[in-house]
């Protein structure tokens, strides 16, 4: 028979099984959560820039400043605070500080999915995961942005924005998809097409 690649090898992991995968997939992802929850600060930072320069361009009226502060996000608006319960920078403007971390813990999860599954190009692919996920990040902080000025901080800062009711529940739907779905579905499917030969080799294996 003719001599399998060493690429062939790795991608089918021929020393181990699914099962021996999760259980590295789990080994990985302590090691991954440790590093990105004491690291959080330097891996959001291109998220707080790209936040500022969309905010910018989209939102010209709306902020006066974008912030970051370890693992938030400050935006400090436009919009004048209607009562003592929101939080107001100097001057009596809204200010809302966005923890980025809401929308990057699926960053450890496809660190852990790469190393685990022992591919080559580990760095390069930990790298373009990363970049990739960076825009969905963003989304998730400007969707929160709009959703607390719309919604959260109430009628009296809703008012100032000219926001209607199907654009408040725009602004709900994207929240709710910025933060429960992009964060877990987009790393998985980012590390399905990175290593389809792997997920072809389990499947082999569970038909043998």
């Amino acid at each position: 028979p003719p001599p399998t690649s060493r690429r062939s090898r790795l991608d089918a992991m021929p020393s181990g099984s699914f099962a021996r995968f999760v259980l590295l997939v789990f080994a990985w992802l302590a090691c991954t959560l440790f590093v990105w929850w004491f690291a959080s600060p330097v891996l959001s930072w291109p998220v707080a820039v790209l936040a500022e320069l969309v905010s910018r361009v989209a939102l010209p009226d709306l902020g006066q400043a974008v912030e970051q502060h370890g693992d938030s996000i400050t935006f400090v608006t436009s919009l004048h605070a209607a009562n003592a319960t929101v939080a107001a920078a100097a001057g009596g403007v809204v200010s809302d500080d966005i923890d980025v971390r809401h929308f990057t813990f699926g960053l450890p999860l496809l660190a852990a999915l790469i190393l685990a599954a022992r591919a080559p190009h580990r760095v390069r692919n930990l790298l373009i995961g990363y970049a990739i996920l960076l825009p969905f990040q963003t989304w998730g902080v400007l969707a929160e942005l709009l959703e607390d000025i719309a919604v959260g901080f109430g009628p009296g800062v809703a008012s100032q924005t000219g926001c209607g009711a199907w654009q408040r529940e725009a602004i709900a739907f994207g929240y709710q998809f910025g933060t429960l779905l992009l964060p877990t579905v987009v790393p998985a499917v980012v590390w399905v097409l990175m290593h389809r030969r792997l997920l072809e080799a389990f499947a082999r294996g569970r038909t043998l």
